[in-house]
């Protein structure tokens, strides 16, 4: 007979824990979706803009990625990985980076990771010490929590609207004396907005200024964290840029976080890269086989062969691009048109990634104070699921969201759109 522990055992007991977990914030993205999964599982039909991911029934990974998923499984490709990732995989890797962004980095620049979370992290824990100063950006994907379990000290920089939530030089360059790493990320999760040329190439023409004085100085440089997972997204007029083809010099100071996730709507196959200088790079690798955060091995083949088919590779990300972009543009016109008739909403147009950014302006109208009375309004009367600003770093109750389109249909947007509309007429005549 087996010993029953389901009675035994507390379920929460924070003397058990030290204290950086016992400080960590658990996702705040992942509770509103679980709260959404109860709901649909009563029965409701909710338009789920909440997780950054995709749904596979929306968004397919490429066929030729599953097919050599499989067969590298059948071939027997199941044991460890290298830990800097398989040779074929990084090969690729500086060949799509060479074709695609006109940038040549040496294979020992190059490490493999299970998706790009481990990256983030190792950049983190390879570049800092504790108590080291981050700067990063707000609203920003969970820098906040990756200060914490590092036991830094954050520098935050809060954004504005009218930049599209992107930093500008004369917001960072107070803290960059002080701190050892700086966090950008374009196109912004959770915004789905892009860094301008002329405002990256300020930012590191300051890094590259400042760790000039660092080394005349003997003192360890500033370094840039670029994440660009999103970089294949981008709609528009709007493109991409890096902070190494702007400044070369920053080739020195910086790390790229990127990988498959988004671009092959490949979230759950976990493959992901970073990308620089050799000397950050040996020592991540360390960081990450250490910890176990290297991709499979199966996948890595896979994918390694998926981007080397640079016509299928260029097609699956054209169509794809095409569908995120008319879902971002289905939300984007809808709201626009509720702005236009007076309503309390306004949405920044689609620039990149799967995310729109918009502003409920509520807080104040018809009893409601916070963003999260919006958001459970908006849920609750318009089975229309979103997530605050607040689960991305900001404190201000601002009314300001964002929406993410990889897991609905177009029909589920026009369907959730006057839906929608009904609440913000009912709030703003109850203001």
């Amino acid at each position: 007979m087996a010993l029953d522990l389901t009675t035994l055992l507390p379920k929460r007991d924070d003397t058990y824990v030290g204290t950086m977990a016992r400080g960590l914030i658990g996702s705040e993205i992942l509770r509103i979706a679980a709260e959404i999964r109860e709901l649909t599982a009563q029965g409701r039909k909710v338009c789920n803009l909440t997780v950054g991911d995709f749904s596979p029934r929306e968004f397919p990974i490429p066929t030729t990625l599953g097919q050599g998923i499989t067969q590298a499984l059948q071939a027997g490709e199941t044991n460890y990985p290298p830990s800097d990732g398989v040779l074929e995989l990084r090969q690729s890797v500086q060949r799509f980076y060479e074709r695609a962004l006109g940038l040549k980095y040496p294979l020992e620049g190059i490490v493999i990771a299970g998706g790009a979370r481990p990256i983030i992290y190792g950049s983190y824990r390879t570049v800092l010490n504790e108590g080291d100063t981050v700067i990063y950006p707000v609203p920003s994907w969970n820098n906040n929590h990756y200060a914490h379990m590092m036991g830094a000290r954050s520098a935050v920089v809060v954004t504005e609207a009218d930049h599209g939530f992107m930093p500008t030089v004369e917001q960072l360059a107070p803290h960059m004396a002080s701190a050892r790493l700086l966090c950008l990320c374009s196109p912004l999760n959770p915004t789905g907005t892009m860094i301008t040329p002329q405002a990256l190439q300020a930012i590191c023409e300051r890094i590259v200024s400042e760790n000039r004085a660092r080394k005349e100085r003997g003192q360890p440089p500033l370094i840039l964290m670029y994440d660009q997972i999103y970089w294949t997204l981008n709609f528009g007029r709007v493109k991409h840029v890096t902070p190494v083809e702007l400044v070369p010099e920053m080739a020195h100071y910086t790390v790229f976080v990127d990988g498959i996730s988004k671009s092959f709507a490949a979230t759950g196959v976990r493959v992901g890269w970073g990308v620089g200088p050799p000397s950050i790079i040996s020592r991540m690798r360390d960081v990450i086989g250490h910890v176990g955060a290297w991709a499979p091995k199966a996948e890595q083949i896979a994918v390694a062969r998926a981007l080397d088919d640079v016509p299928g590779t260029a097609t699956f990300m054209e169509t794809m691009k095409h569908r995120v972009d008319e879902r971002l543009e289905a939300l984007y016109q809808g709201l626009a048109k509720m702005r236009d008739a007076g309503l309390p909403v306004r949405a920044i147009a689609p620039q990149g990634a799967i995310y729109l950014s918009v502003q409920f302006d509520l807080v104040g109208k018809a009893g409601l104070k916070t963003n999260e009375d919006i958001r459970k309004l908006l849920l609750e009367k318009a089975s229309f699921g979103v997530v605050p600003f607040q689960a991305f770093g900001l404190t201000d109750e601002t009314g300001w969201f964002r929406l993410s389109v990889g897991a609905v249909s177009l029909a589920e947007i026009r369907e959730a759109l006057p839906r929608v509309e009904a609440v913000l007429r009912a709030a703003q005549g109850g203001a």
